[in-house]
C-alpha cells in the first residue's frame, strides 16, 4: 500500500457544519515566578520567530504514523450503513446498522458475510454505536438519549437506558466502563451500570480539537475512532484525550470506488479479535470488511493531518 507520505489526496466534498460543541483550551493559572518564567520563554521563542511552545495546554508528544496491508478481503452485507461492529468470537461479528426504517442489530459470519441472526429496530429509530461488555451488548441512537442494552445471545431480550452524551455515535469497552462519542471532539466514559458520565476529555491534535468522532474500539488501551467523513482512524489516550497515532485508509474506498462501487459510504467500523490479534474495518454501504496490518510509515514533516484528512476541520 502507499505509504502516508505519498498518499493521494481524495476529491474534496463540501464540508460537514462546524460542530455545535467545541471546548476552547484551558490554561491554568500559576504563581508569579512560574508566570514570570512562562512569559519570558514565550518572549525569547517569539523573537526566535517560532510558535510559543511553552503555551501550549499540553506537552508535546511524538505522534506516529500509519498505512497498511492487506491480509484478507471478506464479503459484507452492501445494503448495510455500518454505525458499528465488533468481533464476537468463533468468526463472528455483531454489527449495528442505521437509516430510519433499516436500523438493525445482527449477528454476522466472518467467512461468507452471511447474517446469522438480524433484529430490526423500529421505524423511527436510528441505529447507532455498539459495544459487548460481558453478555451485554450496548447500543446507542443517533439524535437521542436513549439506546438499548441487548442480551449476546438472544436479541429479543433488550432493555432501554437513557445516557446524558449530547449524541449518541459510537461506543467502546476496555471491559470495565463504557467509551461513548457523540460527533464532536468529546470522548465520554460511562459507568457501565448506571450508564452516568464519569469523565469527559477533549480529543485534540497538536492542541486543536478533533470533531466527528464516530464509531469506536479500545485496544491495548487506546481508544481508535473513525473521525467521520475521512478515511482516517485516531488513536486515542483515554486519560487525556491526546492523539497519539493515524492511521489512514484512503486505499480501501479508492479501490472500492474504482471497481465500480459508487454507491459507498463512508468508512465507518473497526472490528478488534484481540485472541488472535486481527484487526477488521469496514463502511457504512460497504460491499468487502477487510483484515489489515498496521505499517508504520513516514508522516507529513510537520506532523500535520489536514492533507490527508482533508474532510475533517481541526480547530482551537
Amino acid at each position: 500500500m502507499t505509504p502516508a507520505s505519498s498518499v493521494s489526496v481524495p476529491a474534496p466534498v463540501p464540508a460537514p457544519p462546524k460542530p455545535l460543541y467545541l471546548r476552547g483550551p484551558v490554561i491554568a493559572g500559576a504563581v508569579a515566578l512560574a508566570a514570570f518564567l512562562l512569559l519570558a520563554a514565550a518572549y525569547a521563542t517569539r523573537r526566535a520567530g517560532s510558535p510559543p511552545a511553552a503555551l501550549l495546554s499540553h506537552p508535546a508528544v511524538s505522534t506516529r504514523f500509519f498505512s497498511f496491508d492487506l491480509v484478507r478481503e471478506y464479503p459484507h452485507d452492501p445494503a448495510a450503513f455500518t454505525q458499528g461492529i465488533l468481533y464476537a468470537g468463533n468468526d463472528t461479528l455483531f454489527e449495528s446498522t442505521g437509516l430510519y426504517g433499516r436500523s438493525s442489530v445482527r449477528k454476522v459470519e466472518l467467512q461468507t458475510g452471511k447474517v446469522l441472526v438480524n433484529h430490526q429496530m423500529d421505524g423511527d429509530v436510528f441505529g447507532e454505536g455498539l459495544t459487548l461488555l460481558g453478555d451485554r451488548l450496548f447500543q446507542v441512537t443517533w439524535l437521542k438519549n436513549d439506546g438499548f442494552i441487548y442480551d449476546r445471545h438472544n436479541f429479543s431480550k433488550c432493555t432501554s437506558f437513557t445516557h446524558k452524551m449530547r449524541d449518541g455515535w459510537g461506543l467502546a469497552t476496555d471491559g470495565k466502563v463504557l467509551f461513548g462519542s457523540d460527533g464532536t471532539s468529546m470522548l465520554y466514559k460511562l459507568d457501565s451500570k448506571s450508564l452516568e458520565v464519569m469523565k469527559v476529555v477533549t480529543v485534540k491534535y497538536h492542541g486543536n480539537q478533533v470533531p466527528y468522532l464516530n464509531e469506536l474500539e479500545y485496544i491495548d488501551g487506546e481508544v481508535w475512532a473513525n473521525v467521520w467523513q475521512t478515511d482516517c482512524i485516531a488513536r486515542v489516550s483515554p486519560e487525556d484525550g491526546l492523539v497519539v497515532c493515524w492511521i489512514f485508509l484512503h486505499e480501501l474506498r479508492r479501490q472500492l470506488w474504482n471497481s465500480g462501487n459508487t454507491n459507498i459510504d463512508v468508512l465507518n467500523g473497526i472490528a478488534w479479535d484481540e485472541r488472535r490479534h486481527r484487526l477488521f474495518v469496514t463502511g457504512k454501504l460497504w460491499p468487502k470488511l477487510y483484515e489489515i496490518k498496521l505499517r508504520a510509515v513516514d508522516g507529513p514533516a510537520d506532523g500535520s493531518v489536514e492533507k490527508l484528512c482533508p474532510k475533517a476541520s481541526f480547530y482551537r
